[in-house]
């Protein structure tokens, strides 16, 4: 009789391993960050930044485009700095915003000197955060969904 049961409970413990797959043991590639657009991300502090990218014709001048979601309870100011020049987002707390984006004022990068196609590194910072350096890519008016964006 227990040998019965141990073969049962065996046979029960080979089958829920067994209709579980490999999904005890693999590696979940699901369960990565990762950027399913053009743009970058970053977090900083209670930040999140979201398809960072600049869209430019020449590489001369360009257009930051971004999404800042702030999820702290008090208001923050995420500071950007590209190409010499600083540029300060307000962010309320539980709030997003999009600047640069195709109903919002354009974060205009004038001294961009960039190659389309490549990146630029962009220094962001907000208090109570260390900073970071992230390399933004720098996109052209191609693509149907950033020809309004281009300055």
């Amino acid at each position: 009789m227990k040998a019965r049961l141990a073969a049962s409970a065996a046979l029960a413990l080979g089958i829920a391993i067994g209709g579980s797959g490999c999904a005890m043991i693999t590696y979940q590639a699901t369960t990565e960050k990762y950027d399913p657009s053009d743009g970058v991300s970053a977090d900083l502090g209670t930040l999140s930044i979201r398809n960072m990218l600049v869209v430019s014709d020449d590489g001369e001048e360009g257009n930051m485009v971004l999404s800042v979601s702030n999820a702290g309870s008090e208001d923050a100011t995420l500071e950007i700095q590209v190409a010499g020049e600083t540029v300060e987002i307000d962010v309320d707390a539980g709030q997003t915003v999009a600047p640069g984006g195709a109903d919002e004022e354009p974060i205009l990068v004038e001294r961009l000197d960039a190659e389309v196609g490549g990146l630029v590194p962009v220094f962001l910072t907000t208090e109570g955060a260390e900073g970071r350096e992230v390399p933004v890519p720098v996109l052209d008016g191609r693509l149907p969904e950033y020809e309004d964006l281009v300055p």
